[in-house]
């Protein structure tokens, strides 16, 4: 069974495949903080991002354009589809 430390032990290979897949997908990623992991959904959370004035918020590309990509590399490393879910 699959556990939000397993996820967190294996983040940095996680955003390695995705750097070679799409770098423009893991800049979005990058500094997400993992929060929890249950019934195969991820949740990351991106609040840190917009603490600063002039903060990123990819929030709106992440989820249109990048988080299957993420998801895609997430059922490679761990063999089973994960959901991302992202909080701002």
């Amino acid at each position: 069974m699959t556990s939000l430390t397993d996820i967190k032990e294996k983040w940095n290979e996680v955003l390695d495949s995705l750097e070679r897949i799409d770098r423009v997908a893991w800049l979005a990623y990058f500094d997400g903080r993992l929060v929890s992991f249950e019934n195969e959904r991820l949740t990351l959370d991106f609040s840190d991002a917009n603490k600063f004035l002039g903060g990123h918020d990819y929030a709106k590309v992440r989820h249109e354009r990048f988080r299957g990509s993420l998801e895609k590399v997430l059922s490679e490393i761990f063999g089973k589809n994960i959901e991302v879910v992202e909080l701002s």
